[in-house]
């Protein structure tokens, strides 16, 4: 809560930070994309993402998950200190001692922002050591290839390791339902790498919720 004491000695009171219309600047004449602290953005075309795909499949096969899960981890340490510093600069407050509430509208609000669609936290199986994260409207389902399985690799990387910097332990990510499979959103599983392992057969032949109750039972 917000006292007089602090409003004498800051009269601002801290908004959204990640509002698109402030948080991202172009300068049309340049070609450059910037966020309000003058850190580079990158606009990715949706052919490149497609070309990604392709490319990587040609090249390595069914290595390709593997290879867009590693790159989305790297990509997710660098999101989480990015995070961090945002968060932690605008708010004047460390994300450890953030309410919880104001820690998921933060990342929901960045996770907008940077265009990579609505994030949700479900927290039904957090007693159980799971948590599911939801994500609609992903570029990366919309764009990728029409196969029989979970493609959003990339992503499942970043959400492993954002959270995994984030608890202090090593968490492993596997999603469990994709936009590009018909799905109404995106589902990932978070939770200890040797809990994880029998998802991996699962995602070929159930659907989330049969994976959980059998996950769970």
């Amino acid at each position: 809560m917000i006292s007089v004491a602090d409003l004498l000695v800051n009269n601002r009171i801290p908004g959204n930070f990640f509002t698109p219309d402030v948080y991202v600047r172009g300068d049309l004449e340049v070609g450059l994309l910037e966020n309000r602290q003058g850190d580079r953005l990158l606009a990715v075309p949706e052919t490149l993402i497609q070309a990604i795909y392709s490319g990587l499949y040609k090249e390595t096969g069914q290595a390709n998950r593997l290879v867009l899960f590693n790159c989305g981890k790297w990509w997710g340490k660098s999101f989480y200190t990015r995070f961090c510093e945002q968060v932690t600069g605008y708010y004047s407050l460390p994300l450890a001692d953030m309410p919880m509430v104001e820690f998921i509208q933060a990342l929901q609000e960045c996770w907008m922002a940077h265009g990579w669609g609505k994030i949700e936290m479900d927290q039904t199986y957090q007693q159980r050591g799971f948590l599911i994260v939801k994500i609609q409207n992903s570029a990366f389902a919309r764009l990728a290839p029409q196969h029989n399985q979970p493609a959003c690799h990339l992503e499942a990387g970043i959400l492993a390791s954002f959270f995994s910097q984030l608890t202090g332990k090593e968490l492993g990510c596997i999603q469990t339902s994709c936009e590009s499979m018909g799905a109404d959103c995106n589902r990932f599983l978070l939770g200890l790498p040797k809990r994880l392992e029998p998802i991996e057969t699962m995602v070929l032949n159930l659907d989330h919720d049969a994976i959980m109750q059998q996950l769970c039972a």
